[in-house]
């Protein structure tokens, strides 16, 4: 029988191609899938919780559940947050050393100055908690959470710019193409909830800076029901998952049953995982259609809770109400929660433009902390701060009384961590005096996300996928747990 017969009672004379006939089918909803399997970006609701996970059972003992990861696209300077260096300051004008320098590469932007003067921060320091842990006047709320981080101040990459630097935070190289730290994690344990999405991504609305795009949450050369699923503010948080005008949800589940016919008579003949897999991303589209509007009204949160966020908590797509909604995905079982939020790439008027960048994330994100405390979800739920580099002790450009910036550092910079296993209260690593080189306990992107991974059950040279020839890792060919971070 001819598949288009088992919906329209007659047979295709014009022998119509699957791709003509999907398209005519369902208002092109059939196209907008197997658009998705030769071309992945174009299709929006990509990915499909309710897919087990290829891992029958973890490698060790995991300690989280779930990831929430704060990143702060730009590189957040760390010597004006976490990482105090008075010495910056009773040296500030004086040129940056060659012996400290070591000839180590520079940017374009500052690599052919005449004069690399450093700069200390303008900012007050001061240490909190029984931890004792130093933090910045600029983010007084993330302080108070002290003896709940784990700090680590040693990381390190080999990118110095933007793309490169972000790509590899997010997927462990520096070229595009891998799969993202997300989509790993979903394919190696599966999903938690089948009515929602197991990989997230929530970007900061209205944001300026450096451009972020879909790869980064993308699931390389994973199958593509493994990338994340950006929500959005605003009436449609998913594009393309509400029903076209006049069709209601009975409509699209009888078109989703006949589609589903269609494809088990393929089935029979040929089998086909790629076709299998778009069928059950159908299924996880229509379920949505009633998780995605409960999880993204927030409207039934306390007013408590709004205060707790700050300001901006109740307008959908700021960092704020991100971070709330992050909170609301967990709950429901969402393992990776991605929140991106622009704007940390102070070249110049470092300190208007820090000052802007802290008063939008610091609550929040000492907030979304606190409230997975009180909720006891964070010793299960791991919680990231960081971005793709760190920022120069030395000023880019000319350094003047009132104004001066920053270049990227990729040598050393700060990331915190809380909950899911970590060590509560603690500093791990630590630079020169200067702020240039790592003098201690260094933490290579790698071993980041080694020891992520381990958190979550996952030895990262086990979990593998054979793509060209070749078994790829997260991790690519080398990265250590870091241990004594541990909990």
């Amino acid at each position: 029988m001819n598949p288009c017969s088992v919906c329209t009672g007659f047979e295709n004379p014009v022998g119509l191609s699957r791709r003509s006939f999907l398209n005519r089918f369902g208002m092109g909803l059939g196209s907008i899938a197997l658009a998705d399997l030769v071309n992945p970006a174009t299709a929006s609701v990509a990915n499909a919780a309710g897919f087990p996970g290829v891992m029958p059972q973890p490698h060790v003992a995991p300690k989280a559940k779930r990831v929430i990861y704060l990143f702060q696209s730009g590189g957040p300077s760390q010597v004006d947050l976490y990482d105090y260096k008075p010495l910056l300051n009773a040296k500030h004008g004086e040129e940056l050393p060659a012996s400290v320098r070591m000839g180590q590469r520079l940017t374009g932007m500052s690599g052919n100055q005449s004069s690399l003067p450093l700069v200390g921060s303008p900012f007050k320091f001061a240490q909190y908690g029984q931890s004792g842990n130093w933090f910045s006047e600029l983010i007084p709320h993330i302080a108070q959470c002290s003896d709940d981080l784990c700090i680590v101040r040693s990381l390190h990459t080999e990118a110095i710019n933007h793309g490169p630097g972000v790509t590899m935070m997010q997927t462990g190289a520096q070229f595009p193409g891998r799969p993202s730290f997300g989509a790993w994690l979903q394919y190696g344990l599966g999903a938690a909830n089948e009515n929602l999405p197991s990989f997230v991504v929530l970007v900061t609305k209205n944001k300026g800076g450096q451009p972020l795009l879909s790869r980064l949450w993308g699931s390389g050369f994973l199958p593509s029901k493994y990338q994340g699923v950006r929500f959005r503010s605003g009436e449609d948080p998913v594009l393309y998952l509400s029903n076209p005008a006049g069709i209601d949800g009975a409509s699209r589940r009888k078109m989703l049953d006949r589609l589903k016919d269609l494809h088990e008579l393929q089935l029979e003949s040929s089998s086909d995982a790629q076709i299998e897999s778009q069928i059950d991303q159908y299924e996880m589209a229509f379920r949505m259609q009633t998780s995605i509007p409960e999880v993204t009204d927030l409207s039934k949160e306390p007013a408590s809770v709004f205060k707790d966020y700050g300001e901006g908590a109740e307008n959908p797509g700021t960092f704020a109400a991100n971070c709330l909604l992050a909170r609301r995905l967990a709950e429901r079982g969402v393992k990776f929660i991605q929140l991106y939020h622009q704007g940390w790439d102070q070249h110049g008027g470092l300190a208007k433009g820090l000052s802007n960048q802290c008063r939008e994330t610091d609550q929040a994100s000492a907030a979304l902390v606190q409230d997975l405390k009180r909720r006891g979800m964070l010793e299960d739920t791991l919680v990231v701060w960081g971005g793709e580099f760190g920022r120069t002790n030395y000023c880019q450009g000319k350094l003047t009384p009132n104004s001066f910036g920053r270049d990227h550092h990729p040598r050393c910079f700060t990331m915190w961590m809380a909950g899911g296993g970590v060590q509560p209260g603690m500093t791990f690593g630590t630079t020169d005096d200067y702020g240039y080189n790592i003098a201690e306990n260094g933490v290579h992107v790698h071993d980041l996300h080694a020891t992520l991974l381990h958190l979550l059950g996952i030895n990262h040279e086990k979990l593998t996928y054979k793509f060209q020839g070749r078994r790829f890792r997260l991790t690519d060919v080398h990265g250590e747990v870091v241990k004594p971070i541990l909990g």
